[in-house]
Parts: structure tokens; C-alpha cells; sequence
């Protein structure tokens, strides 16, 4: 049993540790968010292992669903901005083409 759950606590760590990088390697914003909040799940769930429960609800509650959402809410609207942003010349104006 102590070498399934060490192979377990092994898996949980390499797979944090994965997370961890492609969060902070992705290029686009609305990925990288997305393997955050997993990243803040998958600590939660360490936690839990750790047998530390509030801690886990807290990383859980704060780190992955509120931080999550605030993030998500973030990129959509720099992908927005950043795309009326490259429309525009330096004058400002739009030359898009609006033809149907």
C-alpha cells in the first residue's frame, strides 16, 4: 500500500510540476489561465493529501475559482482590446474591412 501511494504522491508532484511550466510557457493568455486554475486544483488537491483541509478549500476557493475567473474575465478582454488595437493605424483610424 506505502508504494501506491507513493507512486501516487510522485505522480501528483511531476504533474504540478507540468502544469507549472506550461502555464508559464504558453503563449496565448486564455490557455495559460486555464492551466492555472488546473494547476490551483491539483495543489488542492495536495493539500488534501498533505492532510490539510483548509488549506485545500482555501487553494480551491481562492487560488483556482476566484483568482481563476478574475484572470479569465482579464484575458478575454486584453484579447478584445488587442484586437481593435491592431486594426487601427497610427492615426487611429479603423481601416477594417467592414464590405459584406
Amino acid at each position: 500500500m506505502n508504494a501506491l501511494l507513493l507512486l501516487f504522491d510522485l505522480l501528483l508532484t511531476f504533474t504540478l510540476l507540468g502544469l507549472a511550466i506550461a502555464a508559464l510557457t504558453s503563449a496565448e493568455p486564455r490557455r495559460a489561465v486555464i492551466l492555472f486554475i488546473a494547476f490551483g486544483l491539483l495543489l488542492a488537491l495536495i493539500w488534501a493529501r498533505l492532510r490539510a483541509p483548509d488549506l485545500a478549500l482555501a487553494e480551491a476557493a481562492i487560488g483556482a475559482g476566484l483568482s481563476g475567473a478574475l484572470m479569465l474575465a482579464a484575458a478575454r478582454r486584453a484579447t478584445a482590446r488587442g484586437s481593435t488595437d491592431n486594426s487601427q493605424d497610427a492615426t487611429g483610424q479603423d481601416h477594417r474591412d467592414n464590405s459584406p
